[in-house]
């Protein structure tokens, strides 16, 4: 892989030309990925992509990579029953934009919008839609602060916040090492986020909308009791494929 962007030839040229001898200053560009990858960086930073829900997305150090975790949040909410022809979804905390852009790519009529609290989170996330011709609209934001004072209102609100806790060992190896500190750990105790979402979000959610998150899988217990102290009903929570309590979802109830 790292000599297809040295070359910038593809795995089938790389092969039909096994022959030809690489330019001195192919070899000095594989060298240099090779040193960034011997030092622990992630693959998906060296390539700049990381494929999603079957599409490549590009990714940067400002950006959490995708993981294959996150696509059951998305397999979660596309299988949501509809309540009307015009779905208003949110995506709170988008980074690279995986998660709004592929619910705007896989449901096009949907109004998708999504915010990052992260100014050049948004510059990778609003060129993911570009390229993939999605239609989302980004906002900068600190959580729901952009719409303070609005009444706007979604069907759907999804998260994959900061999670883990301050004290994991985990976020000390690997590539986590590589990945921005403030997409993976609230600083607290991995909950703080879904506190703060759950005392704002029936503001912005329909009655009878949904709110779906992702969390850690040690964490389910503690996100469902936080979700019905906020007064959500049908609470459910779906397990990864290594069978891990994964994402929790709830339907927000009328007075």
């Amino acid at each position: 892989m790292l000599l297809t962007v040295a070359t910038g030839l593809s795995h089938v040229q790389l092969i039909s030309r096994a022959h030809d001898v690489i330019t001195t200053t192919q070899m000095m560009t594989l060298d240099a990925l090779v040193t960034r990858r011997l030092s622990g960086e992630p693959m998906a930073y060296i390539l700049g992509s990381r494929e999603f829900f079957g599409r490549d997305f590009l990714v940067s150090p400002a950006v959490l990579i995708p993981r294959p975790d996150t696509e059951l949040l998305v397999e979660v909410v596309l299988n949501l029953p509809s309540r009307t022809q015009n779905i208003r979804a949110l995506d709170l905390g988008t980074g690279s934009g995986a998660i709004a852009i592929t619910l705007a790519c896989e449901r096009p009529d949907w109004r998708v919008c999504a915010v990052d609290v992260s100014g050049a989170a948004l510059m990778v996330a609003r060129e993911n839609a570009t390229r993939l011709d999605a239609h989302v609209s980004f906002f900068e934001s600190d959580w729901f602060s952009v719409f303070q004072g609005s009444n706007a209102q979604f069907d759907i609100i999804v998260s994959n916040p900061p999670y883990i806790e301050p004290a994991d060992e985990h976020l000390s190896q690997g590539d986590v090492r590589f990945e921005p500190i403030t997409a993976l750990t609230d600083g607290i105790d991995g909950l703080s986020c879904y506190r703060t979402l759950l005392l704002e979000v029936a503001t912005h959610l329909a009655v009878g909308g949904h709110f779906v998150v992702e969390h850690g899988f040690t964490q389910g217990e503690a996100v469902r009791d936080l979700f019905a102290q906020a007064g959500f009903s049908s609470i459910q929570t779906h397990r990864d494929l290594a069978g891990h309590e994964r994402v929790t979802l709830g339907i927000l109830q009328g007075l």
